[in-house]
């Protein structure tokens, strides 16, 4: 369930933030709430050191809800080693 939050910050980073949500095709929200699971999750789990450019990716992409990691990496190794591209399910 989304919920409404009000929050008091800088109009010039405002409007910077919502450029730049527009140039990656996002809504300021979306970007924002990505942000804040994101370090909701770091303070739940122990944070594996990573490059900042992985870093400035996480929450970037959103996978379709049915989709099956195992099956999509079974399809691209099978094409990448079987002759044929052939599927071992």
């Amino acid at each position: 369930m989304n919920t409404k939050l009000t929050l008091t910050i800088e109009q010039k980073l405002i409007e910077e933030a919502k450029k730049y949500a527009k140039s990656k095709g996002r809504s300021l929200s979306d970007i924002i709430e990505n942000y804040l699971k994101a370090i909701v999750k770091e303070e739940t789990t122990q944070v594996i050191n990573s490059s900042p450019i992985a870093s400035s990716l996480r929450g970037s992409f959103k996978a379709p809800e049915d989709f099956n990691y195992k099956k999509e990496l079974s399809k691209a190794l099978s094409k990448k080693y079987l002759k044929g591209g052939q599927n071992i399910d």
